[in-house]
This record gives structure tokens, C-alpha cells and sequence, in this order.
């Protein structure tokens, strides 16, 4: 037997099929796969160097109590962001919501906005003798509010912070179902709420799966607000061993639970998902949907997305222009770092572009060719998301300095850093769009004489865009406000907004760290408006 021959036996078996996907897909996955291997090969000999002694850490009640917190967030914060979140998709995409484009770019825009920033901005406002209070004093006498560290401050600023990755890919799975699906319901004597819960609301599963997961490890994985809440979480025990002790280990240990953990996370993730499809038998040329007219519930809805940007957004703006109206008027000098800006803008818009060609052979394999390498791939592909950004960026360090000295501090790096952290919000999104494409339409293409790597760039991909679009779109929004990553392994000399953002706030100068917060805020708001102006209705 030829060594081909064998290859392509391999590949069906971990494919789970008779199917062999070609060399144009399962290579890149593969490669990108190892990539992604990285960060776990350096936490295990990082952790097992070490004996026994780590696992007597590891099992303590101490331990036990931060897992539960930090499970009880991520449960309370992806509930609430989905709850936010659906129908806020549901009213910019298929009702007659006065100014939907713009509610879309503006409830998105919370994602740009640093969790450290938005905890500062919390604490300031709600605090016991914050903003809030001091505007309750004068009128109600009230001198004091309840305390809003711990949980209720923790839940509060990450739901506000990232029910956008909900909004995002629930978007690009409405944009994708076929409008025949509903109108056939409704021919039939539905009403809309009953063909909304009964024939849109299961379509609508893997984006909302694909949403919730992102939520899910971005609360599992954040440590500024956590921090500065005082809520003890997973995380924040592994920046403490980081940052405090000269030895690692038990920083590598703690690094390597909260990956067991994400891999739980994204298992009821793949659980949830079942085994229906999600898109029509029928090959039909994709048309946009019948639009829902409000009626008399337009005024209720146009209030609902009023407070929730009016809390996930204005308010944090609002505070923040405070504080750079307050320094400049009290002479600090108006730096607005374009340099950083520029800075800011070109890696994002790089690492959005590697992120989307990273996920795209992961998304078919995982789509097209199921089995156990891709679901391998899959999975693994989240673990860099639920991660501290110091794990991946010290393993990173590790990599480059022994290595591949040629890449080392390099912006090469620091880009394979962002692929790494964020490739799982490209593939959710790309993956939601494929999973709605009927596979027939593909093959039809193949019949007719083009080869598989044609056939998807000419049929596949121009169906898939807006899903491709939302991932890109979620990537360089995470990637503008990236911080620990981008201190580590950033080129000696490049700044970006978020790098002085934290060396302003990190000193206590909020007034200081005003004006770039508002620019990374207002750079990510033009990018993020084109993509969305450019979705189809």
C-alpha cells in the first residue's frame, strides 16, 4: 500500500467519514492547530517540572471556593448578555426600527472599551461616595451608596462589556436564514411570535451557542474588572502568581484548570448544538427577509436599545469625557498619541485578516468534514481565548527566545500572540455562517468541473461573508484593547492606545488616560461602521 494511500485512510478515520477533505484544508488546519498547541505545551512542563508539589496546591478549599465564584460569573454574565443581546439582533435585522444600522454600531462598541477602563469607570460612578452618589446628596441627603464591589460590580460590567459578541453572531445567523423558512410558517397561520419561537429561535441555536461561548470564556478569562472589583476569580489568582513569585509553577498549574474549564465550557457548547441542521434543503438563491413592522411597540423597542447603550456605552463615555474635560481644564496638556492611534489601527487590522484565514480551514473542516480532528481543532482553538494573555504571551516569550530568535520582539510575534488569543471569535462566527450553507450547493459546483478550493472561494465564501465579516469585525475590536499580550511582546518602541491607556490609569491620571480611551473608542467606531453599513438588509 502507497504512503498516499495510507494518508487518506488516516484522514477519513479521524474525519469520521468516507469523505476525505483535501490537502487545502486539513494542511492549514493542522499548522494552525500546532500553533495553537504552543501555549499548552509550555504550561504542562512548566507545571510538571515541578513533582507533585503543585497538585497539593491545586486541591486545596481555597481553590475550590475561587472555582466556584468564578463559575457562578460565567453562568450570570452569559445569561444576561444573552438576554440582552437577542433581542437587540432580532430588532436591528429584521423589524422597521428607526435608525437600526446605527444601533447596531453602537451596541457593539462596548467590546473596544478596556475591562480595567470600565472598571475604573464603575467604581468612580457607582462607588459608595462616587459620581452617582454626589449627584443624590444635594436633593435626597443620601451620603452613602451600597457597596458595588464583589459580585454585583463583577457581573454588572462584564455583562455590559460583552453581550456584543451575542449581538454579533445571532447578526450574522439571522442574515443567513432563509426567508422561505418563515414565510411558509406564517402561510400556514402563524402569527410572528409563534414563527419566531417555533421556526427562527432554533436556527438562531449555533449563533447563539457560538455567542454565548465567547461570553462565556471572555468572563472566565478577564482580569481588569475582576481586579479592581475585588471579585477573586481564576484569573486573578494566576496574575497574583505571576506577578508576586519569582517561581511560576503554581501561576502554570492554576493556568492549566482554567483550561480544563474551558474545555467544559466549549463541550456543553458542542452538546448544545445536537445534531439538526441549520440550513433549507433547498438550493435557492439567498434573498433578504420580509421586515417586521413594530407598530406599536416601535417606542418600547427604540427605548430598550436607548438604555442599553445608554449604560453599555454612554455612560462609560460620559465619564470619560468628564474626566479629560476636568484635566484639561485644570492644565493637562491635550496629548492625542497618533502615533499610538496608527499603531493601534495597523496591528488590528493585520491581526483581523490572519484570524479570519486562520479560522477559515478549522470552520470548513469542522462544518463539512466532522470527526475527531476536527473537533480537536475545534476545541482547541478556544483555549487561547479563555487563557490570561501573560500565559499566552510568557509561552510565546519562551518560543521565540528559544526557538525562533529570528521573529523574537518582533510585531510577527506579537501577531501570532493575537491568533492565538482570538481565533476562537473569528471561528465562531465563520462557523455559524457555514453550518447555514446548504453542502449540495458545493457540490453542484464541484460537478460542474471546479476544484473544491474553487468551488468554496466562488460559491461558499460570497454566502459565508457576513459571518466572516462579524468574526473580523470582533477581532479587531478585542485586539485594539488588548493589553498584557501587547506589553510583553510588542516591538520595543510601539505604543499603542491600550498600552497608554494603562500607563496613565496604572499611575492613577485618569485624566490622562481619558483622551486615549475616547480615540480607541472613536478609532474602532470607523471600521466597525464600514462593515456593518455594508451588511445586506
Amino acid at each position: 500500500m502507497s504512503i498516499s494511500s495510507l494518508t487518506a485512510a488516516g484522514l477519513r478515520s479521524l474525519t469520521g467519514g468516507a469523505n476525505t477533505p483535501p490537502a487545502v484544508i486539513w494542511a492549514p488546519a493542522v499548522a494552525v492547530g500546532a500553533v495553537l498547541l504552543l501555549p499548552l505545551v509550555y504550561l504542562v512542563v512548566r507545571t510538571f517540572d515541578s513533582g507533585g508539589e503543585v497538585w497539593d496546591l491545586l486541591f486545596r478549599q481555597r481553590v475550590a471556593a475561587i472555582l466556584g465564584r468564578t463559575i457562578l460569573l460565567v453562568v450570570t454574565v452569559t445569561g444576561a448578555s444573552v438576554m440582552l443581546a437577542l433581542p437587540l439582533a432580532w430588532l436591528t435585522t429584521r423589524t422597521d426600527l428607526p435608525f437600526r444600522r446605527a444601533w447596531v454600531v453602537l451596541s457593539a462598541l462596548p467590546l473596544v472599551i478596556p475591562s480595567y477602563v470600565a472598571g475604573f469607570i464603575v467604581i468612580a460612578a457607582l462607588g459608595p461616595r462616587g459620581m452617582l452618589q454626589q449627584a443624590l446628596d444635594g436633593p435626597f441627603g443620601i451620603d452613602r451608596l451600597p457597596d458595588i464591589h464583589g459580585f454585583a460590580g463583577a457581573l454588572l460590567t462584564l455583562t455590559f462589556l460583552s453581550f456584543p459578541y451575542v449581538v454579533l453572531t445571532v447578526r450574522a445567523a439571522l442574515l443567513r436564514i432563509d426567508p422561505s423558512l418563515e414565510e411558509s410558517s406564517r402561510g400556514l397561520g402563524h402569527n410572528n411570535w409563534t414563527t419566531f419561537f417555533s421556526v427562527t429561535l432554533p436556527l438562531l441555536r449555533p449563533g447563539i451557542a457560538a455567542g454565548g461561548l465567547l461570553v462565556a470564556l471572555y468572563a472566565l478569562s478577564d482580569f481588569g474588572a475582576v481586579s479592581l472589583l475585588r471579585y477573586e476569580t481564576f484569573t486573578w489568582a494566576i496574575f497574583v502568581q505571576y506577578e508576586s513569585a519569582l517561581d511560576r509553577t503554581l501561576g502554570a498549574g492554576l493556568s492549566l484548570s482554567l483550561v480544563v474549564l474551558a474545555l467544559a465550557i466549549v463541550g456543553l457548547e458542542v452538546y448544545s448544538r445536537g445534531r439538526a441542521r441549520y440550513y433549507s434543503s433547498s438550493s435557492s438563491a439567498s434573498r433578504p427577509p420580509s421586515i417586521v413592522p413594530l407598530g406599536r411597540w416601535r417606542w418600547p423597542a427604540l427605548a430598550f436599545c436607548a438604555t442599553v447603550v445608554a449604560f453599555s456605552l454612554a455612560a462609560p463615555m460620559s465619564v470619560l469625557v468628564y474626566w479629560a474635560a476636568r484635566g484639561i481644564s485644570a492644565g493637562e496638556p491635550l496629548n492625542l498619541v497618533w502615533e499610538a492611534v496608527r499603531n493601534s489601527v495597523y496591528i488590528s487590522a493585520l491581526a483581523a485578516v490572519a484570524a479570519v484565514i486562520a479560522a477559515l480551514p478549522v470552520a470548513v473542516l469542522s462544518v463539512r468534514y466532522p470527526g475527531v480532528l476536527s473537533g480537536f481543532l475545534e476545541r482547541l482553538s478556544y483555549v487561547g481565548f479563555a487563557l490570561p494573555g501573560i500565559a499566552i504571551a510568557l509561552a510565546l516569550v519562551f518560543f521565540g527566545a528559544n526557538y525562533a530568535p529570528a521573529i523574537y520582539q518582533t510585531t510577527g510575534l506579537l501577531l501570532l500572540a493575537y491568533v492565538v488569543l482570538f481565533l476562537s471569535p473569528a471561528l465562531g462566527a465563520v462557523r455559524t455562517s457555514l453550518l447555514q450553507i446548504n453542502p449540495r450547493i458545493e457540490e453542484a459546483a464541484r460537478g460542474l468541473g471546479n476544484s473544491p478550493l474553487r468551488a468554496f472561494s466562488s460559491v461558499t465564501l460570497p454566502v459565508a461573508r457576513p459571518g466572516i465579516m462579524a468574526g473580523a469585525a470582533l477581532v479587531f475590536l478585542l485586539v485594539m484593547k488588548e493589553l498584557p499580550a501587547t506589553l510583553i511582546l510588542s516591538p520595543t518602541g510601539f505604543n499603542t492606545l491600550a498600552t497608554s491607556i494603562w500607563s496613565a490609569a496604572s499611575e492613577a491620571f485618569f485624566a490622562r488616560a481619558a483622551l486615549p480611551a475616547l480615540l480607541l473608542i472613536a478609532a474602532s467606531a470607523v471600521p466597525l461602521s464600514f462593515l456593518m453599513l455594508r451588511e445586506r438588509r
